[in-house]
């Protein structure tokens, strides 16, 4: 708490109130409220500096939906507090895509690249579809060998086929990626917030978006793509990707590779809890069912089509 009193009374704020939010605390004081984090200097010091070189960077891009960072020290950091006003989480997912796409629009530019820069992300999925064949072939393999299966087994048997249809779709799709994508030498590339959540935007006269600290410069689709993986139980991810993409069109090779990474089947292990084994089935099945929805096979389609012109 020394650090914290410190910089409160750098900045001659005198402390109210104290609330302790998650790893945060509001401070209620004199001249309004602040938050205030505590840093590890050996842990947190670099990304501290990337993300105080982030928001200056987004300043002159005119995009300013982030609170004020007001000290970042070796101590401590201190923002300004934004009051969160109530609101639904279908709305916040809304208007968390809608900040996605401004954030890419006014980020956005151009790169050249060597010819191979696509080799090894071509390279590394790959492995990853091939291992993930020989993990449910080798399970699957064990599993009907068994005179009696336990009920999260049998589960798993009986969908094998879907787990395998989304690996092979994958498998398609990489080679047409990379047949679009290998001879290209420019690369588009965003600022990606790489955190994005309800509870990483903040509703008020405007929507602010908070947690920069895994900001980073790369293609726009990671966004999209890591809110997928955490929300994808939560909203119908069909209308937000249109939303989306109303505001910030894909280009083909991005989109193809989005549905790509979206599509890789969850990897489940088993071990000696059935209970928890049948959730991580169904889990798993129910992450390929609502993926198979967004990625509408008229879309997969189109881009093919696009491939080949």
């Amino acid at each position: 708490m020394n650090n914290i009193r410190n910089t409160l009374k750098k900045y001659a704020l005198k402390p109210v109130r104290y609330t302790i939010k998650q790893n945060a605390y509001i401070i209620t004081t004199d001249s309004g409220r602040f938050v205030l984090k505590k840093i590890n200097r050996n842990r947190d010091r670099n990304n501290i500096e990337e993300t105080k070189e982030i928001y200056n960077y987004l300043q002159t891009r005119s995009f300013e939906y982030f609170p004020k960072l007001l000290n970042a020290d070796d101590e401590v950091e201190m923002y300004e507090y934004i009051e969160d006003v109530n609101t639904p989480e279908e709305q916040k997912a809304i208007d968390l895509v809608s900040m996605m796409s401004l954030l890419h629009n006014k980020t956005t530019y151009y790169k050249e690249v060597p010819i191979d820069t696509f080799k090894e992300k071509y390279e590394d999925i790959k492995k990853q579809l091939d291992e993930l064949t020989n993990y449910y072939d080798n399970l699957i393999t064990i599993i009907e060998t068994k005179k009696f299966m336990s009920p999260s087994e049998y589960h798993l048997a009986r969908n094998i086929s879907i787990v395998f249809s989304s690996i092979n779709f994958c498998k398609y799709y990489l080679e047409e990626w990379y047949t679009l994508i290998n001879k290209k030498t420019k690369i588009r590339l965003v600022t990606v917030h790489n955190n994005l959540r309800t509870d990483h935007i903040l509703e008020n006269k405007n929507p602010y978006l908070i947690s920069w600290n895994k900001a980073n410069i790369d293609i726009p689709i990671y966004d999209f793509y890591n809110l997928y993986k955490y929300h994808y139980l939560d909203f119908d991810f069909e209308e937000l990707y249109n939303i989306y993409c109303s505001k910030y069109p894909l280009l083909k090779e991005e989109k193809m590779l989005l549905f790509i990474l979206l599509a890789i089947p969850p990897k489940v292990e088993l071990n000696n809890n059935e209970l928890k084994n049948c959730i991580a089935i169904n889990k798993a099945l129910e992450y390929i069912y609502r993926t198979e929805k967004l990625i509408k096979p008229d879309t997969f389609k189109q881009t093919s089509k696009e491939t080949a012109q």
